[in-house]
């Protein structure tokens, strides 16, 4: 074999390999644009159904697509297209209004025209009263400085969506709010771990949140540690397997 047919050779592997590459990368940017998402959830905010270390699939589709639907958020259009409406309870990620490159994750719990308040830590929607039922204990194990029990409730919404939230201080700020008008075109999120959670209730921080700013629904949980996920060597016991290909709710 000459030289020359050597190196056309190794070029035309080299063209390969990078042929290959640009493909996949370009069939998971189609898919991370118009299907499905992966999302780390680095917070506590919505214990007890999403854990710190947990991993979550998107559906990009559930509510059709906006700017903020593609990488980087590019000013492609305005609005939405080929939209459908989220349903109250849905678990959404969202892009935060006050800084559109985070993305949030929270419960609907207001829709456009809503009337939304906490009083004494139950939650009312339109003056009517979410009914809030005692439902044990949720072992924090997460929890700053100290592991804990923490008493846990089933929310029914009108829908007829029953949620599980947990509720540390009775006695929190935000468990008596004034009433949100949601605007149209807008929705009101809130955490289930109402104590620990900045969300819509925080005008300044979050507010309400346009429809554009929807980036999809949260579906399934395809991984879950306690530890960084790049460590390896830790999973054998970080891994939480039971929580692994659970359904969010």
């Amino acid at each position: 074999m000459t030289t020359q047919n050597s190196e056309n050779q190794t070029q035309k592997k080299e063209a390969g390999f990078f042929k290959t590459l640009i493909t996949a990368l370009i069939c998971a940017g189609i898919i991370r644009s118009f299907f499905f998402e992966p999302f780390h959830i680095p917070s506590s905010s919505m214990k007890p159904g999403l854990l710190i270390g947990d991993y979550i699939f998107v559906s990009k589709y559930s509510y059709g697509y906006s700017r903020y639907s593609f990488p980087f958020g590019f000013d492609i259009f305005k609005g939405r297209i080929f939209t459908s409406k989220p349903q109250r309870g849905d678990v959404v990620v969202f892009r935060l209004p006050s800084q559109p490159s985070v993305n949030y994750v929270k419960r609907l719990i207001g829709l456009p025209g809503d009337k939304i308040q906490m009083r004494n830590g139950v939650l009312y929607i339109n003056e009517v009263e979410v009914s809030k039922t005692a439902n044990g204990t949720f072992f924090d194990d997460q929890a700053i400085g100290d592991e804990k029990n923490v008493a846990q409730f089933l929310e029914k919404l009108p829908e007829d969506k029953t949620v599980l939230t947990i509720d540390e201080n009775p006695n929190a700020p935000q468990d008596n709010t004034g009433i949100y008008e949601v605007p149209q075109g807008h929705y009101f999120m809130m955490g289930d771990n109402r104590d620990n959670s900045q969300d819509s209730r925080f005008l300044t921080q979050v507010g309400f949140v346009p429809e554009e700013n929807l980036v999809g629904k949260a579906q399934i949980i395809f991984f879950s540690s306690e530890s960084n996920i790049l460590a390896f060597w830790n999973w054998g016991h970080a891994i939480r397997f039971d929580r692994i290909l659970k359904k969010v709710q």
